[in-house]
């Protein structure tokens, strides 16, 4: 975990008409971190995430992945808008997996797995097919290829859904709160495969509710509230000893 950070947020901004979401967010997490961010409903978590791969813009400041400057050129001090292409192109190295699962319904489980590599990067077929079934394996669900999303479980949509972002060989994973539109029991196998992915050394940046996970799996925590950073550190000395009153009230209530 060394050079340059993965992500880098410097003094970030972002509002929606007068309603100001983000104000002044600054975070840095290095190659192969496992990052979890935690806080109450509305505290700007997930327009964080968002901002991080350009699906919102930021209203001042600046987000760096891998070292490039995200959505924007910089010229004389000034910010330049890229071009969608250019986004688009950013975007690929940054896989994201929504609370929603998002598949497309007419597609088969592989399928699903197949489309971007074949239409973003125009892979070849049969280079594509082999790495979606050896993605469809590694998150559980060779058994599954055939299916149609309809006919699995919200476990099995979101392992999908995982897969399909790894299909593009990210060097960045987003979770949006992964697990929280899931039965509690199926909680546990979605998990179970963001557990694997740390372990083999993905970057991930995880908004989640899922405390335990955070503890086990994190190589940081970050509580926001109103916006802000309100206090990060190690997950274990966070949860156990927090600092600052709004992370302890929090956290008994979601301990």
């Amino acid at each position: 975990m060394s050079g340059q950070p993965m992500v880098k947020a410097e003094n970030v901004h972002k509002s929606f008409g007068r309603l100001e979401v983000l104000r002044g967010i600054d975070l840095e997490v290095r190659q192969g971190e496992v990052c979890c961010v935690i806080g109450p409903s509305g505290s700007g978590k997930s327009t964080f995430l968002r901002c991080i791969n350009h699906l919102e813009k930021v209203n001042a400041g600046r987000i760096w992945v891998d070292g490039d400057l995200i959505g924007y050129r910089e010229r004389g001090g000034k910010l330049y808008e890229l071009r969608e292409k250019d986004v688009a192109a950013q975007r690929r190295g940054i896989g994201m997996v929504f609370q929603r699962f998002n598949l497309f319904p007419h597609m088969t489980v592989l399928e699903n797995v197949m489309e971007a590599p074949l239409r973003v990067r125009g892979e070849s077929k049969a280079e594509v097919r082999e790495r979606a079934l050896r993605l469809l394996d590694r998150v559980g669900l060779s058994a599954k290829v055939d299916t149609y999303p309809g006919q699995c479980s919200g476990g099995q949509q979101q392992r999908v859904a995982i897969a399909r972002a790894l299909a593009m060989r990210p060097k960045l994973m987003l979770f949006d709160e992964p697990t929280s539109a899931l039965d509690p029991e199926l909680v546990g196998e979605v998990l179970d495969v963001m557990k694997d992915l740390a372990a083999e050394g993905m970057t991930m940046i995880v908004v989640t509710h899922e405390i335990g996970f955070a503890r086990e799996v994190g190589d940081s925590l970050v509580f926001m509230d109103g916006g802000v950073v309100v206090e990060s550190g190690g997950p274990r000395d966070v949860i156990a000893n927090p600092r600052h009153e709004r992370t302890r009230s929090f956290l008994k209530k979601v301990l």
